[in-house]
């Protein structure tokens, strides 16, 4: 049996943040993970020489977090488009990021899906944005964020569209999620443009886990922690650890059966990936539907070899498509999904042929309205705990609880 100072479970990114802290700081730490390689809901799947992230996920460079915890530039970024496709009843239209593509914005007003009294009204809705202090004020007034939109006057097609948007990212199409985080998210597309790594977002925790330099164990699945006079005993898949700290960092489900907390509702997600050997029209950004009655069940989806070359082989392009897992656990079809996305990108399905689909029912935690910013990092009985649950459903969240916990820890054993 081995002994550690700080045991952490889970080598996600809040659970690698956290054991990277520690380190740092000189404490003996070891991390037990589950699964055959770390980085938890952000893994990459190699399929046939394509990139398939699990679940369409974003890396946007403006989270404050990364700066402080990661190498950018080592990540090779591959920025999107700054802007998004929104589908129509007859064709298309372009929606330029105002901010980086001003002049483009005329063309948009011209376009007829906007009008200045929309542009207006998103203003009014997205104003706190762009003002940390009137934004961290939101969190006291809190409201979904469909009452939000619709007390600015956000209507029509834009609002069709920005509904659909955050329906991508807050995985919850109902509208019933806090308004103060979609303002959070909001800000964070205002100040960056998500990008994708050149080795795919698996990448993001490789790049902790390796200087970590050997302290993370795969395969070690974790059925039980014990308390006793020494601390605490983690017994796994045949083997067992005492440690003086222990730090459950897996998902909000897994972590509630390992302590005495309740698991919060999750949100889920089923990502398509097809390659095609057709080339596709049309801007390397994000695409929705905006039409009234949309014909299929996609949230978003992307060309994704388009904004990042590297996630296909030479002479081959990705795509994915995201849409929600449905109340009673059941996603919708691969067909209804491909049908969809085909549609919204105005491209012929035949020659699609699917990679992988990833079905992933505990992908986020609700952010129901009024927003809590921060949860307690240690239960009643002393385990330690970080997660995007115990701070916002993101990766932003997920990188401060880790530190968070990691600092605490850190403060409790001074002296």
């Amino acid at each position: 049996m081995n002994d550690t100072e700080v045991l952490v479970i889970g080598a996600g990114l809040a659970g690698l943040r956290c054991a990277d802290v520690l380190s740092s700081a000189g404490r003996d730490v070891l991390v037990w993970e589950a699964e055959d390689a770390v980085g938890g809901r952000i893994r990459t799947d190699i399929v046939d020489g394509f990139r398939c992230d699990r679940g369409f996920q974003v890396l946007n460079p403006a989270y404050p977090e990364l700066r402080h915890a990661v190498d950018l530039s080592a990540l090779r970024l591959q920025p999107f488009g700054a802007g998004i496709v929104a589908r129509r009843h007859e064709g298309s239209a372009v929606w330029v990021h105002p901010l980086r593509d001003p002049g483009r914005a005329p063309a948009m007003l011209a376009s007829g899906g906007l009008k200045p009294r929309d542009l207006v009204a998103v203003a009014r809705w997205a104003a706190p944005a762009l003002r940390p202090k009137t934004l961290k004020a939101q969190h006291h007034r809190d409201v979904s964020l469909a009452e939000a939109l619709e007390r600015a006057g956000v209507r029509g097609e834009l609002r069709r569209v920005i509904d659909r948007f955050l329906a991508g990212v807050l995985l919850d199409a109902t509208g019933a999620s806090s308004n103060a985080f979609a303002l959070l998210l909001a800000r964070m597309f205002v100040l960056g443009v998500p990008a994708l790594p050149a080795d795919g977002m698996q990448a993001l925790p490789q790049q902790f886990a390796d200087r970590l330099n050997g302290r993370v164990a795969l395969g070690h699945k974790v059925f039980r922690i014990d308390s006793d006079a020494e601390g605490w005993r983690v017994h796994g898949d045949g083997s067992s650890v005492r440690a003086q700290q222990v730090v459950v960092a897996a998902d909000a489900v897994a972590a509630a059966s390992l302590t005495t907390e309740t698991a919060p509702e999750m949100h889920g997600v089923v990502t398509d990936w097809w390659a095609t050997d057709q080339p596709l029209s049309g801007p390397p950004m994000l695409r929705v539907d905006a039409r009234r009655d949309p014909p299929g069940p996609v949230l978003n989806t992307a060309v994704i070899s388009a904004a990042a070359p590297t996630y296909a082989p030479p002479g081959q392009h990705l795509i994915a498509a995201s849409a929600l897992v449905g109340a009673d656990d059941t996603p919708p079809s691969e067909s209804a999904t491909r049908e969809h996305a085909a549609d919204i990108l105005d491209a012929d399905r035949r020659g699609w042929k699917l990679l992988v689909r990833h079905v992933i029912r505990n992908a986020l935690p609700v952010q129901p309205a009024p927003l809590t910013l921060r949860r307690p990092v240690r239960t009643a009985a002393g385990i330690w705990l970080c997660g995007d649950h115990r701070d916002t459903a993101s990766i932003q969240g997920a990188l401060v609880s880790g530190r968070r916990t990691a600092q605490a820890i850190l403060s409790s054993q001074v002296g």
